[in-house]
Formats: structure tokens, C-alpha cells, sequence
């Protein structure tokens, strides 16, 4: 049974935003839009920020959600990092692989302690090669991590590299973002994953 006040709190980067999309309704609103549907009605709260790492949410994730938190609401959080992490910045990374991975281990385990089930979205591609090289790498590693952690992953980098709605649409943006049909793209991906998990008690 679906509480009448379940919130779901999306923390990460511009594709959690919905950057690029002519709609303003990126992958979150696509999902929750059909799980509206679906006749499971969610609150819920876009808290993606552009250019964001994996450090910046793990800094500022458990104070903006412990904010949008009451007594007696069924809460949860999808979380989506990556991309920036892996970005060049001046010949290093802006955040290494190794501290990406303790990131999202000490952002589930402080849910865990605030009994907030988790649901993690793997990173998307780019249109540079060298940067989806890293992407690829990091998507194992997280997948693996959230594996370990038993924790839902949803992996949607090499389904995405293979879309022509997401790449045709990257490569005619900014070479990072998709417009409307790359979002609804990536919602395809992970909706699946998350029917189950919002459905599960």
C-alpha cells in the first residue's frame, strides 16, 4: 500500500536537473509522470544541481532532503552522479575514481542510518570518447559498489551510448545534454528498476 504522503528526494548533477531539455521535465519528471499513472502517487523534490561531483552531493545531500522530511511520510532518494567526477580538469580528473566510490558508499550509509531506501542511477555518455572511456570504468565501479551495498542499480551508460535519440541530440547540443528525446530515453531505462523499488515496502 502506497502512503498517502511518500517523497522521493532526487539528489545529483544536471541530468537529475534536466538540463537541455526544451520541456524542463528531463528523466525525473518522464518517471514520475508515469508512475503517476501507474496510479502510485509521489511528492517529489528535484534537488540536481549543474556541475555537480560526487563530493558536492555527498556534502550537501542529507541536509537539503533532512529539510523536506516530516513525521510520518514514506520517504526515499534516487541518487545520479558521474559525469562530472570524471571530467577533465586541467589533466586530472575533478574527482578520482577511488573517492567517487567512498562517496556513494558514505551517502548510503548515512540513508541507511536515516532509513532512506536508496535507488542509484549509473552516469550517462558524453559525446567525447576519452571521457566515456572513464564513464565506462566508473559506471562498473559504482554498479559494483551499490551491488556490495545492496542497493538498486541502474546501469544506463552503454544502452545510452547505443541510442540514437540520446547521441543525435548530445552531439547537437552542448556535447553533454540531451534535448526531450534523449531524456525520454533515459527514463525508459530506468523505469523499470523503478516500479519495482517504489512499489517495495
Amino acid at each position: 500500500m502506497i502512503s498517502a504522503d511518500r517523497r522521493v528526494f532526487f539528489v545529483g548533477d544536471s541530468y537529475v536537473a534536466g538540463v537541455g531539455d526544451p520541456e524542463h521535465r528531463g528523466w525525473v519528471g518522464r518517471v514520475v509522470e508515469r508512475t503517476d499513472r501507474d496510479g502510485l502517487p509521489v511528492t517529489v523534490y528535484n534537488l540536481g544541481v549543474r556541475r555537480d561531483t560526487s563530493d558536492d552531493i555527498a556534502r550537501r545531500w542529507a541536509a537539503e532532503v533532512g529539510g523536506r522530511r516530516v513525521a510520518g511520510s514514506e520517504d526515499r532518494m534516487v541518487v545520479a552522479f558521474g559525469v562530472n567526477d570524471t571530467a577533465d580538469d586541467g589533466g586530472t580528473l575533478r574527482v578520482p575514481a577511488d573517492r567517487s566510490v567512498a562517496n556513494l558508499r558514505a551517502i548510503v550509509a548515512q540513508a541507511v542510518t536515516a532509513r532512506l531506501p536508496v535507488l542509484v542511477v549509473g552516469p550517462p555518455p558524453v559525446a567525447d570518447r576519452a571521457h566515456n572511456r572513464r564513464l565506462t570504468a566508473l559506471d562498473a565501479r559504482l554498479g559494483a559498489t551499490a551491488d556490495e551495498l545492496a542497493v538498486p542499480y541502474v546501469p544506463v551508460h552503454a544502452a545510452l551510448a547505443a541510442e540514437p535519440r540520446w547521441t543525435d541530440e548530445v552531439d547537437r547540443g552542448d556535447g553533454a545534454h540531451p534535448a526531450a528525446g534523449g531524456y525520454a530515453a533515459l527514463a525508459e531505462l530506468v523505469l523499470p528498476a523503478w516500479r519495482s523499488w517504489i512499489r517495495d515496502e
